[in-house]
């Protein structure tokens, strides 16, 4: 991965080539950013720039072999560490090194891509996947080796808030006493769900957004398509370039999630004193609770996400819109009245009190059912 493949960020690409030229490369460092800014694909240019010995900010100019090797992400000396589960093809004690073939896969095809993505890719949607103390154990015997080119070996962690505690603690030994010549490169969306003797050990990195105009330029670049459409959907991603690359294709899972979104909300309204509503809800949960918990999860982050455009647009605050229903018989501007001041702390508690106890593997369908009764009164209190 080179740098000039990588979308916007030039502040934290100048950042990293400057600190790396002048040999002050910190032994952790965590790159935090919200799902399509270029957290992976800065990580993986930047352990290339290391590795290679790279002199520009294009990424060239070091050792040819070494960039050879980066173009299928198969450096000896560059190790991966990510979430994984048990599948149809490792059924118990999965590590990273079992799906080493799905992940270059993934960062050939979508660097940018979440873990919804991911784990899609690997057929385990219906589970959530970690990394667990198998993988740290993995990663320790990996890291004692010497480098095999000689110079720099590089661990990247991504998605390192899937640690669990065990892994974790295995790690924070390593990076407190890391091995000569080892850089850790921790990549997460949530810094917060990392536990703080490790955060505390790092160099943050926070990733701003991708620049509407950037993500514009690059799905012209990419998909060849009309700059006027590029612009429409650069606005709706709001900065995250998978989410772009996704509507291009008109297939992303948010189209799925609206037609749940339009239903659940109109069900809810109507719900009051009225029973078949009710049943009606009950077996919305029903159908939603067959999914994988993962796309529950990414279901009601996606409702999060539209409330509170609802809010925004109520208040007027139309210039921070980036919401367009494909479904034609529901109108943003007509639903926004009924989500205000009064009610939106509420809904937005509920909705991560259900991402929570799902996450925990509570019963999809209580929780559901649960969720959707709340709706009903929430939906119906008045602003004042």
């Amino acid at each position: 991965m080179l740098f000039n493949e990588i979308i916007g960020q030039e502040h934290i690409k100048k950042h990293l080539t400057q600190s790396a030229d002048n040999g002050r490369i910190p032994h952790a460092q965590l790159f935090v950013g919200n799902e399509g800014c270029g957290t992976l694909p800065m990580a993986l240019a930047y352990a290339q720039y290391i590795l290679c010995k790279n002199t520009n900010a294009e990424n060239t100019g070091g050792n040819d072999a070494c960039n050879l090797k980066f173009k299928n992400f198969s450096h000896p000396d560059l190790h991966f560490a990510f979430p994984v589960t048990t599948s149809d093809k490792v059924k118990k004690h999965p590590v990273s090194s079992h799906y080493l073939e799905e992940w270059r896969q993934l960062l050939n095809e979508q660097p940018y891509g979440n873990l919804f993505d991911w784990y899609k890719l690997l057929g385990v949607d219906n589970k959530q996947g970690q990394i667990g103390v198998d993988e740290a154990q993995d990663i320790v015997k990996s890291l004692s080796l010497k480098a095999y080119e000689g110079g720099y070996k590089i661990l990247l962690v991504w998605m390192a808030e899937k640690m669990n505690t065990a892994a974790a603690n295995k790690l924070l030994k390593l990076i407190e006493e890391p091995p000569a010549k080892t850089i850790f490169l921790l990549i997460a969306e949530d810094e917060e769900q990392i536990i703080n003797t490790i955060r505390s050990r790092c160099q943050v990195l926070h990733f701003p957004p991708l620049a509407e105009n950037d993500v514009k330029e690059a799905l012209i670049k990419q998909f060849n398509i009309a700059e006027a459409d590029a612009t429409k959907i650069a606005h709706q991603a709001n900065g995250n370039y998978n989410k772009a690359c996704d509507l291009v294709y008109s297939d992303s899972e948010d189209l799925q999630f609206e037609k749940w979104f339009v239903f659940w909300v109109r069900t809810a309204f109507k719900a009051k004193g009225n029973k078949a509503a009710i049943h009606d809800l009950i077996s919305w949960s029903e159908e939603v609770a067959k999914t994988g918990r993962e796309t529950q999860k990414q279901f009601l982050n996606f409702c999060l996400d539209f409330f509170r455009q609802a809010l925004l647009l109520n208040y007027n605050a139309n210039d921070l819109v980036f919401f367009e229903p494909k479904s034609e018989a529901f109108n943003l501007a007509k639903f926004a009245p009924f989500i205000h001041g009064n009610n939106i702390m509420d809904i937005s508690n509920e909705l991560q009190d259900a991402i929570y106890h799902i996450e925990r593997n509570g019963n999809s369908k209580i929780i559901l059912t649960d969720l959707s009764i709340k709706l009903t009164r929430l939906l119906h209190k008045k602003e004042n």
